[in-house]
């Protein structure tokens, strides 16, 4: 049988010391007994998803990660969001992400996931199909409080900036052109007027009238970013000669893979969320050994945790990862590969540029000293500090795949 990869991306993954666990990271204060043995019988470091310095979106560092430099084939994270809750680009579409928030009666962002909504479907259908000036508007729920919109039409663009301005108490924005063309001012002309339209339309919906007399947040403003053509790019399989499947909650990821021509596989119980089914993900993976080479597996919570500044809860998060995990190292000549794409310290609340740890485990890699999964003790390992870029080179080399440079 051909050798497997596994490569685990464990959104968020890594933090800052955070006082209240001993100045550790969630990652060095969570009882870890897998990830440690496969620190230890594997080799470590620390990696840039994009470089030192540089912050890293999830769609940005997913394409580094998987071997595709977002600066030749990144195109708007809107694409790769609708590839992603399976909506079918036309030519001269722009497609965009969005999330279902909550504004005040000035605009003013309340919380820009409306309470961390699960479900967005009774207000997204009263949003599609929906024209404006000539422009369709097709919008498909994704996973929780978010949504993926498509613009058809012609004499459209995607130079245009978002109206989310992705901060709490900040005003909504108005669209603008990112030039001076006649298609980026038509582009945010009718995409404010479609966005003042559903704002109208979500403040009367019945759904969130219920929802505030339950002194829950409404859900009364799309907040779209993201503005990007559909671009072709070539298949993982072509590039890397591995026969590549997703394994994914949330539609983002689940839209880097279809972007990359990846097989989507349906899990059930993969929300994205804590409670995803973590357990359903890695049997996936046994379930499809004969089908595939290469597993990219996604599992989301950690980040939205560290965003949500849950240090405890991004802990026993991680926790739970340690323990499916027993499930992948039961199986036989494979390779297996552990990271993050970024990470997401519990003090800021955000993403930040600090490095994350990544280790190889499996037949024929190279040991070092380390014996703990954790930003200190990786920053160690004899991997030292790579580029996200990096990864499937060494992973081709570890497989024997990579071509000779040179004679």
């Amino acid at each position: 049988m051909k050798r497997k990869v596994v490569l685990l991306v464990c959104d968020g993954l890594g933090d800052r010391p955070i006082p209240e666990l001993d100045f550790k990271t969630p990652l060095e204060a969570a009882k870890t007994p897998n990830l440690d043995y496969v620190a230890k019988k594997g080799i470590c470091g620390l990696m840039y998803t994009l470089g030192p310095g540089l912050r890293p979106g999830s769609d940005t560092s997913h394409l580094n990660i998987l071997g595709y430099d977002y600066h030749k084939y990144y195109s708007g994270r809107g694409t790769i969001e609708v590839a992603g809750l399976g909506m079918k680009l036309e030519e001269g579409d722009v497609a965009l992400r969005g999330n279902l928030g909550t504004v005040d009666e000035n605009l003013i962002i309340i919380d820009r996931r409306a309470g961390r909504i699960r479900d967005v479907s009774e207000f997204v259908k009263v949003l599609d199909n929906l024209e404006i000036d000539g422009v369709k508007f097709l919008v498909k729920p994704g996973t929780a409080h978010r949504a993926g919109i498509i613009m058809r039409g012609e004499g459209l663009s995607n130079k245009i900036t978002d109206a989310d301005p992705h901060e709490t108490g900040e005003k909504v924005h108005t669209v603008e052109a990112l030039d001076d063309s006649r298609e980026a001012r038509r582009t945010a002309e009718v995409l404010n007027k479609y966005l003042e339209n559903c704002h109208q339309i979500l403040l009367q919906h019945p759904e969130n009238k219920r929802r505030q007399k339950e002194k829950k947040l409404p859900a009364n403003y799309l907040l779209v970013r993201g503005a990007g053509f559909y671009k072709l790019v070539p298949p993982f399989s072509e590039r890397f000669g591995l026969r590549a499947c997703c394994i994914a909650g949330g539609g983002l990821y689940k839209g880097i893979g279809a972007y990359l021509g990846m097989k989507i596989l349906k899990v059930e119980g993969a929300t994205a969320l804590p409670d995803t089914n973590i357990d359903n993900k890695f049997d996936s993976v046994k379930e499809h050994l004969d089908e595939f080479d290469f597993f990219f597996v996604h599992v989301k919570a950690a980040d939205s945790l560290g965003e949500d500044g849950n240090y405890l809860g991004k802990k026993e998060f991680i926790e739970r990862i340690d323990q499916s995990l027993e499930r992948l190292l039961s199986l036989e000549d494979i390779l297996l590969v552990v990271t993050a794409d970024h990470s997401t310290p519990c003090s800021l609340k955000k993403h930040s540029a600090d490095p994350v740890p990544i280790c190889f485990y499996g037949l024929d890699v190279r040991t070092d000293s380390v014996s703990e999964f954790g930003e200190r003790a990786c920053a160690s390992g004899g991997l030292g500090r790579m580029l996200g870029l990096e990864i499937m080179p060494e992973i081709t080399n570890i497989l024997g795949l990579s071509d000779l440079v040179g004679a």
